[in-house]
């Protein structure tokens, strides 16, 4: 006989799911490899891709004629890795309720 798992919706019932079940270890290394690879791509490029043979020079001219946002970019990466962090959290966490 099989048991009966109450349905427990996310996002106004968007998002549905057994209570009690585990997130895929597939979805959990998925969910860490593109969150942290994202993340970091705002600071990786955060004037653009200097170092390209063809549009590097292009780049570094353009930095050169305007200002940076660096500072900005590093509250939005920061704000980006919080988010994947919580995001990691949530998919972590034990299914027991």
């Amino acid at each position: 006989m099989e048991e009966k798992h109450p349905i427990k919706e996310y996002a106004d019932g968007w998002i549905t799911e057994k209570e009690g079940t585990e997130v895929p270890g597939f979805l959990k290394g998925a969910f860490t490899v593109v969150g942290l690879g994202c993340a970091s791509y705002f600071i990786l490029y955060m004037n653009g891709e200097t170092t390209h043979s063809d549009r590097g020079p292009l780049v570094v001219a353009f930095n050169n004629a305007t200002t940076t946002a660096d500072g900005f970019m590093m509250a939005v990466a920061g704000m980006a890795f919080i988010y994947v962090a919580c995001v990691l959290l949530f998919a972590f966490r034990s299914g027991k309720h």
